[in-house]
């Protein structure tokens, strides 16, 4: 074995690590993220009922064989309008997921290559966009713009840029600074090829751990807007909104629809959030950091 190919070997630590991140918990949390997924895709298919059909002799009906999970105050199916919910509440944060992500790597690209008062700039709309909580920013938004489904999910792509910038940026950093750029400069390689075709796949990993971890906190903040009743609109199933709707029930000891609705915000939030750790021990992401 060459000296090489020993400096290369990873170490016996980032061994363990990286196989630790394939055990029993990642196992479980990887199929709830994929059986979520399905259910968003084929949710309206396979649910047992309509999820907005009323049924005024089944109101507040309990679990039965024909209502696994019962009905809630208007006797709609909540196993239904969970099932139907969940492309909604799926859907809002892989878009602000993706949008943040391509807006906070091309900041990071742009401050790690060019530097100086680029650089400078780039940071300080960084400091500044984080003075603004995403989900404050998504509440104003919607309460100018309107409420429903587009202006929080603008409203928490914008916040969510400067989490994965800041991040993208001191790895995009140390990229920077490798051998390795400075040779393909010296061939004569473009610095927009250098960028798309060397930088950007070895930031790869770094960019899909934060989206799997950041998914779970997109999810809970647009179910928060939901709840608040500043997200998708009733007679919609999403699961803020069913938390909300089932709050009168509570009361009268009728607690089913706001209690499924945030088991399965938990359960997804928990599940995409482990998968995302699972993924940082295994590309090494807390070594090179």
């Amino acid at each position: 074995m060459s000296a090489a190919q020993v400096m290369m070997r990873p170490s016996r630590g980032v061994i363990m690590r990286r196989t630790a991140a394939f055990g029993p918990l990642t196992a479980v949390a990887a199929g709830v993220c994929v059986l979520l997924v399905l259910v968003a895709v084929f949710g309206p298919v396979i649910a047992p009922h309509d999820a907005t059909a009323i049924d005024p002799l089944a109101i507040l009906a309990p679990p039965s064989p024909d209502h696994w999970l019962g009905t809630d105050g208007t006797g709609r199916d909540i196993l239904s309008r969970l099932i139907v919910g969940t492309r909604p509440s799926l859907a809002g944060p892989a878009l602000v997921i993706v949008l943040s992500a391509l807006g906070g790597t091309l900041l990071a690209i742009l401050s790690a290559w060019h530097g100086g008062w680029i650089d400078a700039a780039i940071g300080r709309l960084i400091e500044v966009t984080f003075a603004f909580p995403g989900l404050i920013l998504a509440v104003v938004a919607a309460a100018v713009f309107g409420s429903g489904f587009v202006a929080p999910v603008i409203a928490l792509s914008i916040a969510y840029v400067p989490v994965l910038a800041r991040v993208l940026r001191a790895a995009a950093l140390k990229e920077r600074s490798l051998p390795y750029i400075d040779a393909l400069r010296v061939q004569g390689v473009s610095g927009w090829v250098i960028c798309v075709r060397h930088l950007l796949p070895n930031l790869l990993p770094l960019i899909v751990v934060q989206c799997a971890v950041g998914f779970g906190y997109a999810m809970l903040d647009l179910a928060a807007i939901s709840y608040l009743g500043l997200g998708i609109q009733p007679p919609a199933p999403d699961w803020g909104v069913m938390i909300a709707n089932g709050q009168p029930s509570i009361v009268g000891g009728y607690p089913q629809q706001s209690l499924y609705a945030a088991i399965v915000v938990v359960v997804a939030m928990v599940g995409f959030n482990l998968v995302g750790e699972r993924l940082a021990r295994h590309f090494d992401i807390e070594g090179r950091a």
